[in-house]
């Protein structure tokens, strides 16, 4: 009969984190100098340091989320007379202009997505830090949810990216990215691997 309730790590398998094999290793095998037969990475049964670089990441993500919305990440200059926009401002603009689809792909994408995974992680690690045992499957899919959709703030850089390289009509007009496309940027990236570093199977840890 098998037995449903052991792990993986009571029954000494390593789950590579580069190519996903799941190797035993034996009892004469330290895990600490464990390597994957097959791609040579070594071998952990939890993510090395996997608090505290989520923290670390999660932190600075806060950080550079202020300055990429409130300096300008675009700057438009049209027969001489030159604005600049923040990411908030591009949305007031598109709803009042009436376009309230690009408006609200702007916001999920570009203000929404980022604050909300920041927090999702961050609650997920205080839940782990605190050992909570509530509800451990949704709080897997919660993580799950926001390291899917994370990487779609992406969209805000991409635009930017192609209006700066469509409009450049001389003295007419040109688009010219603003400083805050480079803190958001950072942003995206580093929630990214935030999510990355985080290891969901804490979240289960305290239940054995």
């Amino acid at each position: 009969m098998n037995d449903t309730s052991m792990t993986a790590a009571s029954a000494s398998l390593l789950s590579c984190h580069s190519c996903n094999l799941l190797s035993k290793m034996s009892g004469s095998h330290g895990h600490a100098h464990a390597l994957c037969p097959r791609c040579g990475a070594p071998l952990h049964q939890r993510k090395t340091n996997s608090l505290t670089r989520t923290w670390a990441l999660v932190i600075a993500a806060f950080i550079f989320y202020i300055p990429a919305n409130v300096l300008p990440i675009t700057v438009v200059t049209s027969l001489g007379k030159t604005q600049a926009d923040t990411i908030m401002s591009g949305v007031i603009y598109f709803m009042l202009t009436g376009m309230w689809p690009i408006a609200l792909v702007i916001f999920v994408a570009s203000v929404a997505v980022p604050l909300i995974k920041l927090f999702v992680l961050s609650f997920l690690l205080i839940s782990v830090q605190r050992k909570w045992k509530w509800r451990p499957k949704d709080r897997t899919r919660l993580y799950r949810i926001a390291e899917a959709v994370g990487r779609w703030s992406m969209v805000d850089i991409f635009v930017v990216t192609i209006l700066v390289a469509l409009v450049k009509l001389g003295g007419l007009a040109t688009i010219d990215a603003g400083p805050a496309a480079s803190y958001f940027a950072a942003v995206v990236v580093t929630t990214i691997f935030a999510a990355m570093s985080f290891d969901p199977r804490l979240i289960w840890d305290v239940m054995e």
